[in-house]
């Protein structure tokens, strides 16, 4: 039986450059997996394959047994497939709370909806509060991504996508010029 989250033979070429080359996972629902490997190995490539940033040459991604190889960013990430980048991607202006709370109500489709339910809107600021909470934000929720430390935007960026509820979750990167001990909080 396939897990949760398969790849099966993703290929991604640039000419004569082999980035991605027939690649295969099978990973189970709540297991937490790790892909090393010295910079150029094609981890960036393959995680834009993945999440419809590159159309793979070849290859499959299923996720619960559905082929999503080739929708689009967008839509995979409301199937349930949410990356973060290696380069912190957030919104500025706003603060860490606003930006998490900016990712819960995306997932319900709230950001734009004039006659939105209060209790949506109530059920995505919880959303926000709890994914600050499980990453050790809640203290600094009030600060925008300028006020944080290195550490703390990268942490910031897990817990948007924490807060997409997503059934798989790929971090570019996650630990990037962190210190051992912000290494260590995000392994917890």
């Amino acid at each position: 039986m396939a897990g949760a989250f398969v790849v099966e033979g993703l290929h991604k070429s640039f000419g004569a450059l082999h980035a991605v080359n027939d690649v295969s996972l099978d990973i189970e629902a709540g297991q937490v997996h790790s892909l090393i490997g010295p910079n150029g190995a094609g981890k960036t490539t393959l995680f834009n394959c993945i999440t419809g940033f590159l159309r793979p040459d070849a290859g499959k991604v299923l996720l619960n047994g559905s082929d999503v190889t080739h929708l689009q960013s967008h839509k995979l990430v409301k199937s349930g497939i949410v990356r973060t980048f290696q380069i912190t991607q957030v919104f500025g202006e706003l603060s860490a709370r606003e930006n998490v709370e900016l990712a819960a109500r995306s997932r319900e489709g709230l950001n734009f909806d004039l006659f939105r339910k209060a209790s949506a809107c109530r059920e995505a600021r919880e959303d926000a509060e709890e994914a600050l909470e499980v990453v050790g934000l809640i203290e600094k929720a009030h600060l925008r991504p300028e006020e944080l430390g290195h550490g703390d935007k990268r942490v910031l960026e897990v817990a948007i996508g924490l807060a997409l509820n997503p059934e798989v979750l790929l971090l570019d990167e996650p630990t990037a010029g962190m210190s051992r001990t912000e290494t260590e909080r995000i392994a917890r």
